[in-house]
């Protein structure tokens, strides 16, 4: 995928992030990915599949829970990558941010 593309990033054992792809590389254990400006998905409502909420958002942006942006995040063991959609990147943006 492009450097600078806004995708979701599902990961062996970290959990689900979106951001802004800085680079992916292919590595012995796997492939890393690094993302910028990324939040992690930890709960989404208002979608039924990432791939919803990559391509059309969510339509319950107060029933999810996405924790604050973070500037630079490594993710060993991606096992998928897909683009974010313009509506898409808008409505994960409109999330407020989840704090415990």
């Amino acid at each position: 995928m492009k450097k600078g593309t806004y995708v979701m990033v599902r990961t062996y054992s970290a959990g689900v992030f979106a951001g802004t792809l800085k680079s992916e590389v292919n590595t012995p254990s796997g492939k890393e990915v690094v993302l910028t400006n990324a939040r992690r998905m930890w709960y989404w409502s208002g979608a039924a599949s990432l791939s919803q909420l990559a391509t059309d958002g969510t339509s319950n942006p107060s029933g999810c829970k996405f924790p604050c942006p973070v500037s630079e995040v490594v993710l060993p063991n991606t096992i998928e990558m897909i683009p974010i959609t313009k509506v898409a990147k808008k409505s994960i943006e409109s999330v407020p941010v989840w704090k415990a």
